[in-house]
């Protein structure tokens, strides 16, 4: 299990994420412009560099929704490899069959 405190920083980055999502969409859009004058293109990424660090899409970590675990981690599923072991061997998800040769 994941410290609480990992787990609930991740929540409140996708939260800024969530949020910041459409500005820095925006933003990002306008820097990229090349119809825009240099100046005003320049602006825009300095408006970017102001958002918040953790609005940034890119500072989300993928976690275990089971145990909050970070690595071995399947995103089809949402869940770390250890987690799909345990739920998959008892046959709690749909469609995962244990191999046996």
């Amino acid at each position: 299990m994941a410290k609480t405190s990992s787990t609930v920083k991740n929540d409140k980055r996708r939260a800024l994420v969530k949020q910041y999502a459409a500005k820095r969409a925006a933003l990002k859009l306008a820097t990229k412009d090349q119809t825009i004058p240099p100046n005003e293109r320049f602006a825009a990424q300095l408006k970017l560099a102001e958002l918040p660090r953790n609005s940034a899409k890119v500072r989300v970590r993928n976690r275990c929704e089971v145990s909050g675990r970070p690595r071995g981690f399947y995103r089809k599923l949402k869940l770390s490899r250890i987690a799909l072991r345990q739920l998959g061997n008892p046959g709690m998800i749909p469609g995962l069959v244990k191999s046996s040769w």
